[in-house]
């Protein structure tokens, strides 16, 4: 068990759902869920919210990747490098929250948002529909750069979530690693035999991400 606690709680800034639509991009077709919507309250089950679908499975959807979250403080910060204004929810986030950056946050950590309960599972592996959609093509560069990813949740307890929700920490995970931490092994460290290991001491990590750091660990055990 981890530490509980039942404060630090963060607003949501802004809260978001959106089914797949087809796009023009770049001269080419294609199709994703990446414009989402505000909206006013959800209700929010083990696959996610209602309303809210994704178009390529590889990097969306399923019960360990429900809720995605992005932090509020990367918008000023790409938008003072790019010199481009942008419009949440710009990275097709759920949720939008500040003071919940990848390295204030443990993989494990479990909240209560509205009255459901969450946990966080894994970070996110971005992909360049993010550049398209902000018409920025070095964007995805530099969120693997930086591993301002945002990340994902899985759903412990299904349950409404409202505009004005808080995420209010409720168990700290013990093992503490940050999703920075695991974002920057496995963007830029994967030869590290150690911060994989510890990694992968977290029970509470997704599955995919659990198999594709146990095979980097396999490689240097070769």
């Amino acid at each position: 068990m981890g530490v509980i606690k039942m404060h630090n709680a963060a607003p949501i800034i802004s809260l978001s759902v959106g089914e797949p639509k087809d796009f023009r991009w770049q001269g080419r077709e294609e199709k994703s869920a990446i414009c989402k919507k505000p909206i006013q309250e959800v209700l929010l089950t083990k696959e996610g919210f209602i309303g809210d679908g994704v178009a390529n499975h590889e990097f969306h959807g399923g019960p360990e990747r429900a809720v995605c979250l992005y932090p509020f403080e990367h918008y000023s910060l790409w938008e003072k490098e790019f010199k481009i204004p942008l419009q949440l929810p710009a990275f097709g986030e759920n949720i939008t929250i500040a003071g919940m950056t990848e390295a204030d946050v443990y993989i494990g950590n479990i909240y209560k948002l509205g009255t459901a309960v969450v946990q966080i599972s894994q970070g996110r592996v971005p992909c360049s529909t993010i550049s398209k959609h902000n018409a920025i093509d070095e964007l995805l560069k530099r969120i693997v750069d930086t591993g301002y990813t945002g990340y994902f949740f899985r759903v412990l307890e299904e349950g409404m979530v409202f505009e004005n929700s808080h995420m209010q920490l409720v168990e700290e995970n013990e093992k503490k690693v940050s999703i920075l931490f695991a974002n920057q092994t496995l963007f830029h460290d994967r030869k590290n035999k150690e911060a994989i290991e510890k990694i992968l001491e977290v029970e509470e990590l997704a599955s995919v991400w659990h198999e594709k750091l146990k095979r980097e660990l396999q490689k240097e055990q070769l």
